[in-house]
């Protein structure tokens, strides 16, 4: 580093040491080549002989050297020097000395011979260039870094790059290098830590097999850590060292280039030491543990040197802390260093930028702009870097001063169409990211990037992938030339172009250089391209526009789809047997011997011969290996049907073609496609007895199967020759019917080795087979089973076998023939369920299994238990396997049940359960406190005794009976009445410890599970036994113990019960001692105060008088309401106006949502929180709350409940009410002041919810007096705002308010409304818009505008009213007329209709003239405000649409008055594309009241607002009786399961409810169920996916959209998607998204016209607020025509037609008509483009000149000159129908008819003249 300091000091024009030296002092007759070639040697080892000369260096004269090199040599003459022997000498010395101080530091340099003798090439004069400029000139010109983009020869091992994932294989990872460069990475090239998992799972592989079995689990999970996609994931930049570069050839073909590379931290980071670790630079780590707070990170920098740590903080979003593994390799920069200097805290955000002052040492963010040596400035490492020069397309600068930095074409977006000169500026300093080193260069240079991705660090653009490899773009356009590298052509993606390399550019000839200006890939050229590649690191789509690569079919292996029938040549001939087929160049698969035909082939080399085409079918492919398996077989070719190539294509039912792979003696396994393998078992394959298969089919035969069973999780099918029979829902019933243990009826059908297969008789069921196997043949197991065997034949009838297991899927039932089991049956005494169990039973069963520990026995039914070796007779446990065999019958008592396990335990031992018992009955008790008590016989079920009290809990009294002997009183047993419970709090407080009471016994206690038993059911263990006692008086006197159970109770029943323990929703009570039964919190009392803490109002044992609600025997569950008499609130018995506890279950921010019954949810919007809105806080809600609600409004068909809890509803007393309740639009009246909650910020106003429905508009002009310039920032949703009503339309259930505090407090005046204005009066307005046919006027105080046509404008017809009248100029007008219901009003100007006011127009003239400029400036300020403030409001309208809604360019389409329409409020998407409101409106808003309706007029004051109509819920109008619940949907569903209708009203049910995944999952459950196979089926399944996408759209984000819409295309027709989804888009006010969409269907459907047609009329009519764009639409047709086949002729006539009338109506009829013009002259002869002409002319004079005189006479004209006699080139019948279409014209129009039936005749002799003519010809 010594040598490389001083050289920095030296000035620039000084020799420099080392090699750079000995270049300069090379002989001037040596060659170029061997100069360069010993400038790359290594020094000699041997010392210079010249003496050492003095450390500080003999200064040079740079000045004179300098003006020097500059100097130009003369032309010829010998060769000389410029240079003073003064100069030359200091030079001579200057070199000497730096090969002495090289020597000092131990550097050894060439020969001092060979560098003198090479001195002499310094001073050679210099050979003139062609352009008369010296070498030196030129080399002086190009002074610098030469700029070199990276290539496969300049990447030297050693060298270390920036690279990015572009695919991550099963043993490498292939990294995308820059400049299309790619370098893979092995396994083993990765991190210490994976190598440790790498060999651990190497070392695990080499154990035996027991250990393998052992650690399977743990394999498993190891082999799942050393998964690379678990380590790296796609689009993952990376630092990488170049280990070595290769090319391999094989054959005659191209050498393959391949580049190793490693990713190992210490080879990454070499060069690194703790000096260069500066904040910003970047290092590559590996994890070597994840912990809870971030990962420890291995810098691969030495065991001695500092470790990294990278906090969860600073994972970057696209890193997961839970998901990373050990291993994985991570690039990183540095934040900074621990106090200690032990640990370098590290980054993956590589966000920020350079810091704005530069300081010494490490920076801030991950620029660095210093550091202490240019070892630093590793790939990957984000700079600043000083320009310094332009040329060959890239750019050259300097890091830090010193270090030489270039960025070639690739790196610099050369491509872009802004120039390189113009992004990047010679001396200004930009942000660049370091992508490359240069180890061989000198000086030292690196490469860098200014690519955006690269400089971000991000992934690649996603757009990159929306073009799949192997698309071919018809018409890409040449974007740059660069002459000797290639094209940079259009892709269709922004910035993103696609790079065709100049050796891809022709397969027919080669392309030495290109032309940017000429030729025929000049810019601006259009040429089919094929995408090849994506280049990650680059940014670009890698193309080719070769002929070859153009027509060949398969591109790469991807291409090539399992089951498509492909063709090819026989390229070999495979010794072992089968063919390679070559599919494409560079795909070929293989055919095995097997499939090269159906039948064997003899010589199959003498049919297929090397070069033969073939026609094969794809079997299978391993991407791994790239190989793929074909098939030659016709059978398999030609076949049609469909392709199973996974086990989730597989239906039961579905007949398909497989490959016999392997024959058995039980069956074979048959191959589909893929890996999909089917089982045939032998009885499946005939109807005939089939002994050996293998006598009848071989392996490679084709077979026709049946899919009788598949298991897609378990990978399993099993398949059948025979086709299933019918079976249908009763069938299944009768099947679902046959239990376990009852006796069936059968026939053998098939008598394999092991088993039987019986043909089972059972009533109402076809089809079902049975197996009985050996161990159930006879009653001593498998040995005794096989000698029975031999004595069933196929055809034998066999009565009375017993059904032990049942597979319904299948429908195959195991069978017994066990004479123990099948007398167990006919007795009903075999347990077919567990219910069926009773202890101390004995039943008939056989063993299952035999353990060291016991014996396993199963009855029917799948019911097994264990037998304990205890519970094994002494005799049998001495025996091997206890004297058992598997499968023998056997008889076993049950002696314990466990329910809450469904286990039980057997016993062997015959009596046991009774000496178990008797050993304790005789037991005596001792201290009895009834005397009478003596044994525990005595203690039995219903004995009347007497006991101690030992301790009074919450819910129980513990007893003793006897010493020893202890019992229980449940509080349930304790009181008999409500009413004889002293303390409901505290019932058990008379109870004392001591006393002596009376009690009866009712049963046993489980003290460890808490459940009550029968007396029976006491344990033998001494002291075990807790009795349970009742000390009811009711219970003393009768015989028998009735202990209350589940079955006993009934709905409504009265009973009493003690809080038992809580839960979150409630409490359960005890009832008795063997039942509990449930009490919601809203059950629980009717003061709701209470309910807020329950343990303290409600502590155990309270006492509760209950009443039963449900009863649920299945599940044991009892539920109660202990609120009085009242009946549980559901929709029969809820009403207005009840008030009722309810549980908070949901807050949003503008809503809360609470249950007030296990049936009934309702909401609480924000205005009925509170009576005074400033206490509403929704923070004061938690879930689960309980609240007093009020019902304020009902819908009991769509089960919707409106809330409120206001105090002035819920509360007795009146409060005080600041904000009135509002519930209609009733209640609102002009000039109140209200306050409200904002709804939705719009970009034409503010809504703002007053109650109920009702929803006030406030345009923005109303929101403030002072001008807000960003306003939406100071309205926010669920703010509280007070304003004045300002217009009330009633009958529209439209409000406008206004916020401005002037208007607030200030009187109200009425604005002026369509209602008010009448014909005559006269306004004052202000010119809005100027077009050909008039001047669009807005009026003062008023949302209304109106035309001037430009006949109304002036009295003098010829004056130019354009030159009149600018935009903003403010003018008097006089109504002309107001069309009310076509909301359209005619103004006129004329000076003659303000005669009478002259005087008056004339004073108010002179006043104007004075402050002119004043009110000119204020009218522009008032129209600028107007104009914004009315284009905002251009989606919201109060069904008026005036001329603020249009600007200049849409007022040219009219051409009288303007129309006014509705527009859709834009408080929520509501999408009408598919019929139904997704909106959930209800839940928001109810629907306007019908009490509304019988409002009186409007009055005159009221003022029209700017508001949607109220977006209706569709499912309102379900019928009454229609579904209304989930049981109701399904079974609605399951009577029409082919209905769309049905289905998406019950996708709307759960959308009204919040439930957008089940509503998801109902659509998904339409998709199966309807069929498709009909017409009105694929329609229906069609209205479902629209249905689904509006879902989506409303709900979903844009990925669930995509991927819905992407399988919407695959099962419908895509054109109609791509229509339904833009169309949702257009309804939703998604303009760019539609645009965007009909773009995609433009390309994927070039040849069709629809796509064209749709995309124009968006373009022309697009959704408010966004402008029309009829240049861009016009522009469409041209390519519309180029696309579409020209044959038939009429399709083109068709599009050209439609887009005139497009013209017509949406933007210049003449146009319009120019177009109709060309047509005709074009097609005289075709009458229906006249009909269309002149439907479009009448349309277009109705709807926009009203049908005045000039429109008439136009539309006249027209029809006269298209049926003029003589001239008319039409049909007969087209002639006479255009005639009969101008007579009904007339009549309509008023107009004469007579001048029609008189062209008519003339028409008519005129053509028959003709007609004689040509006769008498």
């Amino acid at each position: 580093m010594a040598g490389t300091k001083n050289d920095r000091k030296r000035p620039a024009e000084s020799i420099k040491p080392t090699g750079d030296s000995s270049k300069r002092l090379k002989k001037a007759d040596a060659p170029k080549k061997d100069a360069k070639k010993d400038a790359k040697k290594p020094a000699s080892s041997s010392k210079p002989t010249s003496t050492p000369v003095e450390s500080a260096p003999t200064p040079v004269v740079k000045s004179t050297l300098k003006a020097k090199e500059e100097t130009a040599f003369p032309r010829g003459g010998k060769i000389g020097s410029g240079l003073t022997p003064l100069e030359y000498k200091e030079i001579t010395n200057q070199a000497t000395k730096d090969v002495l101080f090289e020597a000092k530091t131990g550097k050894a340099v060439e020969d001092t011979e060979e560098t003198k003798s090479k001195g002499k090439k310094v001073f050679t004069k210099e050979k003139k260039s062609k352009k008369g400029k010296s070498s030196k000139e030129a080399e002086k010109e190009d002074d610098g870094p030469k700029v070199e983009g990276l290539s496969f020869k300049r990447l030297a091992p050693g060298s270390l790059v920036l690279g990015c994932i572009s695919a991550i294989n099963q043993t490498d990872i292939a990294l995308s290098l820059p400049n299309n460069l790619t370098g893979y990475v092995p396994l083993t090239s990765i991190s210490d830590k994976y190598n440790e998992k790498l060999q651990k799972m190497l070392d695990g592989s080499e154990s035996d097999d027991e250990d393998k079995e052992n650690e399977e689990p743990e394999d498993d999970k190891e082999d799942e850590g050393l998964n690379l996609e678990s380590h790296f994931k796609v689009g993952q930049y990376l630092r990488a060292y170049v280990e070595s570069t290769m090319e391999e050839k094989s054959g005659a073909g191209k050498a393959k280039k391949h580049i190793v590379l490693s990713i190992h931290p210490s080879k990454a980071n070499s060069g690194i030491t703790k000096r260069e670790l500066v904040n910003g630079c970047t290092l590559q780590a590996s994890v070597k543990s994840v912990e809870d707070h971030g990962l420890i990170m291995d810098l691969g920098l030495g065991p001695d040197f500092a470790s990294g740590f990278l906090g969860k903080k600073d994972l970057g979003e696209e890193y997961d802390l839970n998901t990373i593994e050990e291993g994985a390799v991570i690039l990183c920069a540095i934040l900074g260093m621990s106090g200690n200097e032990k640990i370098v805290k590290l980054t993956t955000r590589f966000g920020g930028a350079p810091p704005a002052k530069k300081t010494k040492g490490a920076n801030k963010g991950t620029w660095v702009e210093l550091a202490p040596t240019i070892d630093a400035f590793l790939p990957g490492t984000g700079v600043e870097v000083l320009v310094t020069d332009l040329k060959n397309g890239g750019f050259t600068g300097k890091i830090m001063g010193s270090l030489d930095a270039t960025a070639d074409y690739f790196q610099a977006c050369g491509w872009e169409s802004k120039p390189l000169e113009d992004r990047v500026k010679t001396g200004s300093k930009i942000k660049a990211r370091i992508i490359s080193t240069y180890p061989n260069s000198d000086p030292k240079k690196v490469g860098i990037s200014i690519l955006p991705h690269v400089l971000a660090l991000s992934p690649p653009s996603k757009d990159l992938t929306t073009i799949p490899i192997s698309s071919t773009l018809k018409e890409a356009k040449v974007l740059n030339v660069e002459p000797k590298s290639g094209l940079f052509m259009d892709s269709g993606i922004p910035h993103v172009p696609g790079y065709v390399h100049i050796s891809r550019i022709s397969s027919d000839e080669k392309i030495d250089s290109l032309s940017a200006t000429s030729g025929e890939f000049k810019i601006g050229s259009q040429h089919a391209a094929r995408v090849i590649g994506y280049s990650f690191m680059d940014g670009l789509f890698l193309m080719s526009t070769e002929k070859k690569i153009l027509e060949q079919k398969y591109l790469n292996f991807e291409d090539v789809k399992i089951g498509e029938v492909v063709k090819g040549k026989i390229e070999r001939l495979v010794a072992a047997g089968g063919v390679i087929v070559q599919i494409s160049e560079g795909i070929s698969g293989f055919v095995e011997e097997l499939h090269m035909s159906d039948v064997a082939l003899k010589n199959p080399e003498k049919k297929f011969r090397e070069g033969v085409e073939v026609k094969c079918r794809v079997l299978s492919k391993d991407p791994s290996k790239k190989q793929i398996r074909l098939t030659m077989k016709k059978t398999l070719v030609n076949y049609d049907g469909p392709i199973i190539d996974s086990y989730e294509k597989a239906q039961v039912g579905q007949q398909v073609i497989g490959t016999m792979i392997k024959v058995m003696a039980n069956g074979a396994v048959v191959k589909f496609y893929g890996n999909v393998k089917a089982y045939l078992p032998v009885h499946e394959m005939s109807e005939a007895y089939i002994k050996d298969p293998r006598e009848h089919f071989k392996v490679g035969q084709s077979i026709s199967v049946f899919i009788a069973d598949v298991d897609p999780s378990a990978e399993r099918m099993r398949v059948s020759c025979k086709k299933a029979e019918d079976y249908d829902e009763a069938q299944k019933q009768a099947l679902n019917d046959l239990k376990p243990g009852t006796l069936v009826t059968g026939t053998v059908i098939e008598k394999s080795a092991e088993d039987l297969m019986v043909q089972v008789e059972a009533e109402g069921i076809t089809g079902l087979k049975g197996l009985l196997t050996f161990g159930q043949l006879a009653e001593g197991g498998t040995t005794k089973g096989a000698s029975a065997f031999k004595r069933f034949r196929a055809g034998q009838k066999i009565k009375d076998m017993v059904v032990l297991i049942k597979n319904t899927s299948r429908r195959i039932v195991t069978l017994s023939l066990k004479p123990s089991l099948v007398a167990a049956a006919k007795e009903g005494k075999l347990p077919g369920d567990f219910s069926d169990l009773k202890i101390g039973t004995e039943y008939s069963g056989f063993v299952t299994n035999i353990i060291p520990t016991g014996v396993f026995v199963s009855f029917a039914g799948g019911v097994s238990g264990l037998v304990p070796k205890r519970n094994i007779p002494e005799e049998m446990t001495s025996k091997p396997l206890f004297g058992l065999e598997k499968f023998q019958g056997i008889k076993a008592t049950v002696k314990s049940i466990d329910e809450t396990e469904h286990k039980f335990i057997l016993s062997l031992i015959k009596g046991d359960t009774a000496k178990a018992s008797g050993s304790k009955l005789s037991q005596e008790l001792s201290n009895p406190v009834d005397k009478t008590l003596t044994t525990w016989d005595d203690i039995s079920a219903g004995r009347i005794t007497s006991c101690r009290v030992i301790s009074v809990m919450e819910t129980q009294v513990n007893v003793e009976l006897a010493d020893k002997v202890q019992g229980r009183i449940d509080i349930s047993c304790c009181f008999d009445e409500y009413k004889d419970i002293p303390d409901k709090k505290r019932p058990l407080k008379k109870f004392n410890k001591g006393d002596i009471i009376t009690v009866k016994v009712i049963g046993t206690h489980d003290a460890r599970n808490h459940t009550f038993l029968p007396i029976s059911h006491r344990t033998a263990r001494k002291g075990a036994t807790v009795f349970d006692l009742t000390a009811k008086e009711s219970e003393l006197v009768k015989g028998e113990p009735d202990v209350l159970d589940i079955k006993s109770i009934k709905v409504g029943q009265e009973l009493i019960g003690f809080v038992n323990n809580y839960s979150p929703d409630g409490v359960w009570v005890s009832l008795s001692p063997a039942l509990r039964g449930f009490i919601r919190k809203l059950n629980l009392t009717d003061n709701v105060n209470h309910l807020a803490d329950l343990k303290r109002n409600f502590p155990l044992g309270f006492a509760l008088k209950c009443k039963v609600l449900t009863v649920d025997t299945d599940k044991v569950r009892v539920d109660l309401t202990a609120r009085g008499d009242e009946k549980e609130v559901d929709w029969t018995n809820i009403k207005k106006g009840m008030v009722l506890p309810g549980r908070v279950t949901k807050v949003t921010d503008r809503q809360v949502y609470v249950q007030i019954s296990e049936a009934i949810s309702g909401v609480i919007e924000l205005t009925n929180i509170a009576d005074n809105y400033n206490e509403v806080k929704l923070s004061k809600f938690d879930r689960g709350q309980i609240i007093r609600v009020c019902v304020i409004d009902l819908d009991v068909n769509n089960k919707r409940v409106t809330l409120s809890m206001r105090p002035s509803r819920v509360m007795d007393n009146k409060a005080k009410v600041e904000d009135p309740e509002i519930q209609t639009i009733a209640q609102v009246q002009v000039g109140d002041v209200r306050r409200g909650f904002i709804r939705n910020v719009s970009d034409k106003g503010v809504f703002v919810a007053l109650g109920g429905n009702v929803v006030a508009f406030v345009r923005v002009s109303d929101l403030s007096d002072q001008f807000i310039k960003e306003w939406k920032q100071a309205y926010r949703v669920d703010q509280l705002v007070r304003g004045k009503i300002t217009a009330v339309e009633s009958a529209l259930g439209h409000v406008q308010m206004s916020l401005k505090h002037s208007v607030i407090e200030g009187a109200l005046k009425p604005e002026l409304t369509l209602n008010n204005l009448k014909k005559g009066m006269e306004v004052d307005g202000y010119v809005k818009a100027i077009a050909e046919f008039g001047v669009f006027i807005a009026l003062d105080g008023s949302n209304v505008s109106g035309l001037c046509h430009r006949s109304e404008i002036s009295d003098d017809r010829n004056v130019d009213f354009k030159a009149l009248y600018t935009v903003g100029d403010l003018v008097k007008a006089k109504v002309l007329n107001v069309d009310v219901e076509k909301r359209k009003v005619s103004l006129g100007l004329k000076q003659s209709y303000f005669k009478t006011q002259a005087k008056k127009a004339t004073k108010d003239e002179e006043e104007a003239d004075s402050d002119d400029e004043e009110m000119r400036d204020v009218a522009e300020d008032s129209d600028d405000e107007a104009m914004s403030s009315d284009a905002e409001e251009g989606g919201v309208r109060l069904n008026v649409k005036d001329a603020d809604d249009s600007d200049a360019s849409e007022s040219e389409n009219e051409d009288d008055d303007e129309e006014m329409t509705d527009a859709p409020l834009p408080t929520g998407p509501a999408l009408s594309t598919s019929g139904f409101d997704w909106t959930l409106s209800a839940l928001d808003d109810t629907q306007a009241n019908d009490d509304d309706s019988d409002a009186g007029e409007i009055q005159e004051r009221k003022k029209k607002k700017r508001k949607a109509t109220i977006v209706v819920d569709h499912t309102a109008d379900f019928d009454a009786r229609e579904a209304q619940s989930v049981s109701d949907f399904e079974r609605t569903i399951l009577a029409n399961p082919q209905s769309s209708y049905h289905w998406i009203k019950y996708m709307t049910f759960h959308l009204q409810l919040s439930e957008v995944e089940k509503a998801r999952e109902v659509g998904e459950r339409a998709l199966k169920h309807i069929l498709s196979s009909t017409p009105e089926g694929a329609q229906e399944k069609e209205n479902v996916w629209v249905a689904m996408l509006n879902l989506e759209n409303e709900f979903g984000d844009e990925e669930s959209l995509e991927e819905l819409f992407k399988r919407a295309c695959q099962y419908n027709d895509d054109m109609v998607m791509y229509e339904k989804l833009s169309n949702i888009y257009v309804v939703s006010g998604k303009f760019e998204k539609a645009d965007e969409l009909l773009k995609a269907m433009t390309k994927k459907h070039s040849t069709h016209p629809r796509p064209y047609l749709l995309h124009a009329q968006l373009l022309f009519s697009p959704p408010p607020p966004h402008p029309s764009n009829p240049s861009a639409a016009r522009a469409i047709l041209p390519r519309a025509l180029q696309a579409i086949p020209k044959v038939p002729e009429s399709t083109h006539t068709m599009v050209i037609s439609k887009f005139a009338q497009l013209e017509f109506r949406y933007a210049d009829a003449e146009r319009g008509r120019t177009i109709f013009e060309g047509l005709l002259s074009k097609y005289p002869k075709k009458s229906d483009i006249a009909t269309v002409w002149i439907d479009s002319e009448i349309k277009f004079a109705k709807e926009h000149e009203g049908e005045n005189e000039d429109s008439k006479k136009r539309v006249r004209a027209l029809f006269k000159r298209l049926l003029e006699p003589g001239q008319c080139k039409f049909q007969n019948r087209g002639a006479m129908g255009l005639f009969k279409k101008w007579g009904k014209w007339e009549e309509t129009t008023g107009g004469n008819s007579g001048e029609m039936e008189e062209r008519a005749a003339r028409f008519v002799a005129v053509r028959k003249a003709e007609k004689e003519d040509k006769e008498e010809e």
